[in-house]
């Protein structure tokens, strides 16, 4: 049906209305008839949406209207402000934004002698309690964190930031799912080249639905390339990172029904924060920040540098006598830890689809009985379990999942490379993982490791070391 503007016919615009709308087609599409004042009108809503107390409340005070009380009142927008006492309440003549906001959650009254449609938000999103994140735990600071709902995401951030700087830039991304998508920011510290820029790339994003929130968005905005498995987009689920992040120029996105804001842009070493170091005077945070990047980057080249090492023992000095493999089997060193490689992921895979109940007994099975079993048969030696464990353990240091993954596929690149030509293949392999990186750019076009190419002696000085947090520092 060709979309026309809403008119003072009333049975054409309820006509057209319920065309696009499919009215008979969904059970949930409600259209209420009622009469307001005498006159004829409509009230299209999703049930599930709107609560039934709001939908009473709203028809008991329009039904009680009468002729006497329209009186004067010739256009939509003076009927609304008269009458409609819900607090955000718009006119619109677009039949395309109508049916988008219905499907949205809006109430829509069409009202006959009127040529606009009133969009009552009066929405209630189902939604799940606002609980700390799993995956981005504290030990100090506050328990709450981001949920699928959008409003209650930017009043968590609106809570930690009074301020009326802090811009709230909400558009719609999808053909078909009109997904809203809100970009959030504080207007006298964000660079306007980088927002500028990320403003251009959401509004340019054509795709028909965002089916996996934040990922199928970020899929988006940073073309993809199979060689490059670094994130260019940081995660998170707490509030006060991300408030933090906005107060310091960042730029967050939070989609609807995604529980995870994107911050960006995003380098690598903006991974080694953690909201724990913040949460703790500034010698203990650096003493974790440390710690945390000195463990994490073992993770890429341990079990390289130690499979290289035992592969040519007479390189081992005589302090490290420790780390060769006392009683060998007949299965390769390289074969036994790609093969823990694969074996932990499958690990993780069943653990994400075991019940609850039974997680805690599955990862004591998975970890120490299969482990043990394993070294009993023969197919694994000691030191390989040990070292793999270390590794798999070592993942967690830092919360982002995809960084870790990153740095697992170039390992096994590098065990890979190390295994067919020794030491030239170990020093490949190093050198591919710098070059990705050096050739890796944020969502912004700026080097991916900023603030060490191009140097910036203060903003890495800020990342690596905990400052004291004051005016310049938050």
């Amino acid at each position: 049906m060709e979309k026309v503007s809403l008119c003072k016919d009333f049975q054409q615009n309820k006509k057209q209305m319920e065309q696009l709308l499919r009215l008979d087609a969904s059970f949930d599409l409600i259209g209420r008839n009622i009469k307001v004042a005498g006159r004829s009108a409509v009230l299209y809503f999703i049930d599930g949406f709107v609560k039934d107390d709001i939908m009473e409340k709203i028809m008991e005070y329009l039904m009680s209207l009468s002729p006497k009380d329209l009186e004067g009142v010739a256009s939509t927008q003076q009927f609304a402000d008269a009458f409609i006492t819900y607090v955000e309440t718009d006119c619109e003549t677009d039949p395309e934004k109508v049916v988008t906001g219905v499907l949205s959650g809006t109430i829509c009254l069409l009202l006959e002698g009127y040529d606009q449609a009133m969009m009552i938000d009066a929405r209630t999103y189902p939604t799940r309690s606002v609980s700390e994140p799993d995956d981005d735990r504290v030990l100090r600071g506050s328990r709450d964190g981001f949920v699928e709902t959008l409003v209650h995401n930017t009043s968590l951030i609106r809570r930690r930031i009074r301020d009326p700087s802090l811009t709230m830039d909400i558009m719609q991304i999808g053909r078909k799912s009109k997904t809203d998508v809100v970009i959030c920011y504080m207007a006298d510290t964000v660079d306007p080249k980088i927002l500028k820029n990320v403003k251009e790339k959401l509004r340019n994003v054509t795709i028909n639905t965002l089916t996996m929130s934040q990922e199928s968005l970020a899929e988006c905005l940073v073309k993809p390339k199979w060689y490059n498995p670094f994130p260019k987009v940081r995660y998170s689920e707490r509030p006060d990172a991300a408030a933090a992040s906005v107060i310091e120029g960042s730029i967050v996105i939070l989609v609807d029904n995604s529980p995870s804001a994107m911050v960006l842009p995003t380098s690598i070493i903006d991974f080694v924060q953690d909201t724990n170091d913040y949460y703790f005077p500034p010698l203990i945070g650096t003493y974790l920040r440390i710690v945390r990047m000195v463990v994490f980057l073992l993770t890429l080249i341990l079990t390289p540098t130690w499979f290289l090492l035992v592969s040519n023992p007479q390189w081992i000095p005589t302090w490290l006598e420790f780390i060769q493999i006392e009683e060998p089997n007949s299965v390769p060193v390289i074969v036994q830890l790609l093969l823990i490689e694969f074996i932990i992921d499958g690990l993780k895979l069943a653990s994400l689809n075991t019940p609850s109940v039974l997680s805690n007994s599955f990862s004591v099975v998975g970890a120490l009985v299969l482990g043990d079993f394993a070294v009993q048969a023969k197919w694994f030696v000691p030191e390989v379990v040990l070292f793999m464990a270390f590794v798999a353990i070592s993942n967690f240091t830092q919360p982002s999942f995809e960084l870790g993954y990153a740095f697992k596929l170039f390992r096994v690149m590098i065990l890979i490379f190390t295994a067919l030509f020794h030491l030239w293949g170990y020093l490949a392999g190093l050198a591919i993982v710098l070059l990705v990186l050096l050739c890796s750019k944020t969502i912004t076009g700026r080097g991916y490791l900023y603030p060490l190419l191009p140097f910036d002696g203060k903003a890495l000085s800020r990342l690596l070391i905990r400052r004291r947090i004051n005016d310049q520092n938050t």
